[in-house]
């Protein structure tokens, strides 16, 4: 299929839904770690055993790691704006706004990939896939609410929010163009094994993390889950669908988070599901149905 069609075909809108409850995880893992690590420390711990955990898999593959600097590049790059620039906004706004407004300020990185891939002229700006967008995001907002409260920071919150999700926008792109002909096994340990050399200089300037006492298990199992779950298997899926469906396309998780997020607490944990929630998910469902087309297709043909 080609990325540039703004359709996405059943196999790739299953991996979407897997990859969402995967990035949904990572703002519920996020904030269980931070209550015994320092922001960077977290992201750095995130890449670092995210990286460790492919590196194995790489080796049974039998996927060459990159040669030389021209090599490393693209990774550098990608490293920078789809790991070590976003993940540093997002925890460290973490730190100011709670969880379930951090997942919805998540929520507009397809919008801004729309407007990334159209400046760039990697995709065309089309009305269809802009207005789905802009609805998907609407939706988000009725399902979970706004979350403002007052508390200190509540602004910069925000702002880093948007920041981190300005930055996969660009990240995409640069995928996009940059790793083309890599494996998504590959593409995901490279950018991740260079992420931890930049995370490791970032946090060892400024939160020296070998002064900080032991974390509890708690935290341990919540930084596993962020680098195992939520950043090594999220990756993987995220470069194949990339790939197959596009920039703009891939992004299209993010919408998904906060539904998966309620589903999966109706289900595991017994969480009743509102009104508001089910007029949310209606409206982000047909947002989706818009970017995809085919259904819009079909009604003008038998009308």
């Amino acid at each position: 299929m080609s990325p540039n069609d703004n359709r996405i075909d059943a196999r790739d809108w299953s991996l979407l839904a897997v990859l969402s409850v995967l990035w949904g995880g990572s703002f519920f893992f996020n904030g269980a770690a931070l209550r015994e690590l320092p922001p960077l420390t977290l992201v750095f711990l995130r890449v670092a055993l995210g990286a460790a955990i492919l590196l194995p898999l790489l080796r049974m593959r039998g996927i060459a790691f990159p040669r030389g600097l021209t090599g490393w590049t693209p990774f550098v790059t990608i490293g920078l704006l789809n790991n070590v620039i976003p993940f540093s906004l997002i925890v460290i706004g973490q730190t100011f706004i709670p969880s379930g407004l951090a997942s919805i300020l998540n929520a507009t990185t397809p919008l801004f990939t729309v407007m990334v891939m159209a400046a760039a002229g990697e995709e065309a700006l089309q009305m269809r896939p802009v207005a789905g967008v802009a609805l998907g995001l609407l939706g988000v907002i009725i399902l979970r609410g706004w979350g403002i409260e007052t508390r200190p920071g509540q602004g910069l919150g925000i702002l880093l929010g948007l920041g981190g999700a300005f930055s996969y926008g660009f990240a995409a792109l640069a995928a996009r163009r940059l790793l083309k002909n890599v494996p998504p096994l590959g593409a995901a340990a490279f950018q991740l094994i260079a992420s931890t050399l930049m995370m490791a200089i970032v946090a060892g300037a400024t939160e020296q993390p070998w002064r900080l006492p032991m974390p509890g298990i708690a935290t341990w199992l919540a930084v596993l889950g962020l680098a195992g779950l939520s950043t090594a298997l999220g990756y993987i899926i995220f470069f194949r669908v990339l790939q197959r469906s596009g920039g703009t396309n891939v992004m299209l998780g993010t919408l998904l988070v906060p539904v998966t997020s309620i589903l999966l607490g109706w289900l595991v944990l017994g969480e009743a599901i509102s009104v508001q929630e089910v007029i949310g998910a209606i409206v982000i469902g047909s947002a989706l149905l818009v970017i995809d087309g085919r259904i819009l297709h079909l009604l003008r043909r038998t009308l």
